[in-house]
């Protein structure tokens, strides 16, 4: 059983790390960017994850992004996750040292990368060192298949965790195996914490019973997704599809140009003006003729926010 608490329930924003045109680090905005946020009813931030670019920053930027945001919650009363994996094992347990530091409320990490685990034994073994490096901080484990190509079932990962990593809260969960992803919230009645990360199955997902989500979009359109939610938990279950509806068709408008990550900071300059920036190399910015019709496409749809 975790011998941490950690209550956190409801939306988290995996948030975007705003850079300037030549690709530094532009933290001036996180002040803004978090009220914008709190505003919307969004109480937690997600930083340095897939949607942040963590892995496309060095050890000094992704500590420097983290304190920023450290900063600034203490003013917001947000939930700070920091995502500390994608490296090589020293400088993720680093990052994972920094994180308790300066006093993160969680921790999320990815697998090893290059050295994949197989078996869940050996992503516990990984996980332990992360945690070790963090004793006092809930830990997360990061499951994203489709980018790390690690593929150990969650139920069966969560199932022969057992006390071998105290500090083990929860995953993030970034599948389409819903199956998959409910098997690990039932997992000794419920004990750990299952973020969803798919953005077009959050309706689904809380018909399943799940309660913690972290998706891209909740940054873009966080009026949308909170009525989403709302509307589930409400059992308004006519209100709920048509919500979820046009938050599919918002996306679909916006992954046609091109990659998640650059498509989606795009949308957030249009939708709520907040100058997050181009991405980071080696993701590219969006043509100006993709980012000219993204945002007709945007302004012809309705209701989003």
């Amino acid at each position: 059983m975790p011998n941490i608490s950690f209550t956190f329930r409801g939306l988290m924003a995996p948030v975007f790390t705003p850079f300037t045109t030549d690709g530094t680090l532009k933290l001036d905005m996180v002040p803004s960017y978090a009220n914008y946020l709190a505003e919307y009813g969004i109480n937690g931030v997600l930083v340095n994850g897939t949607t942040g670019e963590g892995t496309s920053m060095n050890l000094q930027e992704r500590k420097s992004v983290a304190e920023a945001w450290s900063r600034t919650v203490k003013f917001t009363d947000q939930h700070m996750m920091v995502q500390v994996g994608g490296t090589n094992l020293p400088d993720v347990m680093e990052l994972a040292k920094h994180a308790e530091s300066i006093k993160a409320n969680s921790i999320l990490c990815l697998p090893e990368l290059y050295f994949k685990p197989t078996t869940s034994q050996e992503l516990v073994d990984y996980l332990k060192q992360v945690a070790q490096a963090a004793p006092n901080t809930p830990l997360l484990y990061y499951h994203i298949p489709s980018y790390t190509n690690v593929n150990i079932h969650m139920g069966q990962f969560l199932e022969s965790v057992k006390n071998e990593i105290p500090s083990l809260v929860g995953i993030k969960f970034t599948s389409t195996d819903l199956v998959e992803g409910t098997q690990a919230l039932h997992i000794n009645n419920n004990q750990y914490a299952v973020f969803l990360g798919c953005d077009q199955l959050i309706s689904a997902g809380c018909s399943l019973g799940l309660e913690c989500f972290i998706a891209t979009s909740i940054n873009v359109f966080p009026k949308l997704v909170k009525e989403l939610i709302d509307a589930n938990n409400s059992a308004e279950l006519i209100t709920a599809k048509k919500k979820q509806e046009t938050l599919t068709e918002a996306i679909n408008i916006v992954s046609k140009y091109g990659n998640w990550v650059p498509t989606m900071k795009y949308a957030m300059q249009v939708i709520s003006m907040l100058q997050v920036g181009p991405p980071r190399n080696p993701l590219k910015q969006l043509s100006d003729k993709s980012m000219k019709w993204m945002k007709e496409d945007l302004n012809n749809l309705k209701h989003l926010n």
